[in-house]
């Protein structure tokens, strides 16, 4: 039934029969938020949150995004949001940053043409009917990723932090939100994904200051829609860092009631450490694939490479990790002018010895299985690393492969045999001469592979031997787009290869840490059923340039700072803070499009 289903609803609605291009899914301006209680009843409801949403022009960055199975034209998506982080400042200020940055919930009825901004429930502030129905122990959530099962429910999860008592413990939980159809599984399928039904914590962190317990991060989540013995079973996956250890393991978790319970979380990788970057993907058999990234340990036991465990029986035991491939990991670092790492560059504490501005970046892998396939086991899987050939000297303390160290980096594919072991060779998804690519998704439902990735070719700047959108003197410059192409033969060859997003953007400006450094967070997301593909990216081109009054005139000229407003105390010399974080300093938004 289900592949026919598949069948009706590509035949009916034909390919290409639904085309967005740049629409925002954050409407944070002119009332562009409303409450997931008011989408799903109609009975009106807001607050001091959801109004400060619908004006704030804030950030928003790591984007999901995920089309009904059921009905390719509801998606739902989400991102850290931070529009609410200045509710409660009254409208002409003093402005703090008091509020909550949690999950957004963005809302399409039109295969992506538009989109309505909201937020996932039981966030700081929430006293709708459906914040009692989240059962969550934070001030602060981020991190989302988003799933699918095929009876008309989404899953939401999110790592936590942030004590709501105010105090500086971390609590490193994780959790899960579900939403559904009101009309239940035979309901009008506009409807799937709408209704608010429980937020619950998978697993809790050990609540230390300032990230150095028991942490969970990096999530990654998916559900079964094979129809199989396995259906409708929910999958959860993160890595768990351990104060300055690093991330010391992969946990995994099931549900087998759409989300109201969990399993104990079960380490999938025993014997191994400096780990992270999980993802989940379901062959049609019903078998659970979890990869992630290995990074080299000290003293090399381990290599820099891509792993992954099997599961045959839903996800209640894992076979021994195996390698998929080795790989020359892609990551931005640099000093700090007091002599310490940095993987992000700004200005003031963020300061770095090679002047230059950038955010942080590494190799991310990501993977996806068609679960319309029961013929295969293939497990497809992307990331991006650097490409062959010969270093070059950056002449600075930045480098991309080791400190002074440059080089290109590449979206590569690379198919796993699950039944055999067996991988083909990686492979350039698009072999540009220029630019670096990053953080590529792919995704595979259908019979059609479709990938999404950041592209910097058209950077008038770029170099092997500096940071995306940096020119020698250090000045940044829009520099970012994102692209994306198809394979209609299982990886063998791309088609298609196109650029989605109409402006190119510059993902340096200064916008954290007190608006002195950059932030574009670690992934971008893509979602498809047959040929129709949406793919969903951070973007600033709606950001507003401007000094920076702490700086002065000749200390950084490096077109990376932004609007704001601040007074200095001429007794102690001391700055506010932001006094308008209305105008457009902090405009990041999440965009997307359709893709090949």
């Amino acid at each position: 039934m289900k592949h026919f289903l598949l069948t009706v609803i590509l035949v009916v609605l034909g390919a290409g029969s639904l085309f967005a291009a740049d629409v925002r899914l954050t409407n944070d301006v002119s009332g562009g938020y409303s409450s997931v209680y008011t989408l799903a009843t109609g009975t009106p409801y807001t607050d001091a949150v959801i109004m400060e949403c619908s004006k704030s022009r804030g950030r928003q960055n790591e984007p999901a995004v995920a089309v009904d199975p059921r009905d390719i034209h509801v998606l739902v998506g989400s991102s850290n949001d931070y529009c609410g982080v200045y509710a409660g400042s009254p409208d002409g200020g003093p402005f703090a940053p008091t509020g909550p940055i949690w999950l957004g919930y963005y809302r399409s009825e039109t295969g992506g043409a538009s989109f309505q901004s909201s937020l996932v429930p039981g966030y700081p502030g929430d006293t709708s009917p459906y914040a009692a129905l989240a059962q969550v122990r934070t001030a602060g959530a981020g991190d989302p990723v988003i799933a699918w099962d095929g009876h008309g429910r989404a899953f939401f999860g999110a790592e936590a932090s942030d004590d709501p008592a105010g105090s500086k413990k971390t609590f490193g939980d994780v959790w899960v939100a579900t939403f559904d159809n009101p009309g239940g599984a035979t309901g009008n399928t506009l409807n799937d994904g709408k209704r608010f039904v429980r937020s619950v914590v998978v697993a809790k962190g050990s609540s230390a200051p300032n990230l150095l317990g028991k942490f969970h991060d990096k999530t990654s989540i998916e559900a079964d829609r094979t129809g199989g013995a396995c259906d409708g079973n929910v999958y959860f996956a993160w890595a768990r860092f351990n104060g300055n250890n690093g991330a010391v393991g992969i946990f995994f978790s099931r549900s087998t009631d759409h989300g109201a319970t969990w399993t104990s979380p079960a380490k999938l990788t025993a014997s191994i450490h400096d780990l992270q970057d999980p993802d989940i993907a379901v062959t049609g058999n019903g078998n659970v694939y979890v990869t992630y990234h290995q990074f080299p340990s000290v003293g090399g036991q381990a290599t820099d490479s891509i792993q992954y465990v099997k599961s045959t029986d839903c996800g209640k035991t894992f076979a021994p990790p195996q390698t998929v491939t080795t790989l020359v990991s892609h990551e931005a670092e640099d000093r700090t002018d007091a002599g310490g790492p940095a993987r992000d560059c700004g200005d003031g504490p963020d300061h770095c010895q090679s002047g230059y501005t950038f955010f942080r970046g590494g190799t991310s892998p990501r993977s996806t299985a068609d679960q319309f396939d029961a013929s295969t086991e293939w497990v497809h899987i992307v990331y991006d690393a650097a490409k062959p050939g010969p270093e070059v000297d950056t002449g600075t303390t930045f480098g991309w492969i080791g400190s002074g160290r440059g080089a290109q980096s590449g979206a590569y594919y690379i198919r796993l045999n699950g039944a055999t072991g067996a991988v083909t060779t990686p492979a350039l998804i698009d072999a540009q001469a220029n630019g670096h690519q990053r953080f590529p998704d792919i995704s595979a439902d259908g019979g059609v592979l479709h990938v999404l990735w950041w592209d910097s070719r058209l950077d008038p700047s770029y170099s092997k031997m500096r940071p995306i959108g940096n020119d020698a003197a250090g000045n940044t410059v829009p520099s970012l787009d994102a692209w994306g192409a198809m394979s209609n033969d299982q990886g063998a060859t791309w088609i298609n290869r196109t650029r989605l997003s109409s402006a190119t953007s510059n993902p340096n400006y200064e916008q954290f840490d007190n608006r002195q450094v950059p932030f574009a967070g670690d992934y971008l997301w893509i979602t498809s059923l047959g040929n129709f593909s949406f793919g969903a990216w951070t973007d600033w081109r709606d950001t507003v340039a401007g000094p920076d009054p702490r700086e002065g005139d000749a200390d950084d000229n490096d077109s990376a700072d932004v609007t704001q407003c601040r007074t200095k105390d001429p007794s102690t010399g001391v700055w506010s803070g932001d006094q308008c974080p209305h105008l457009g300093g902090l405009d990041q938004n999440i965009y997307g499009s359709t893709t090949p």
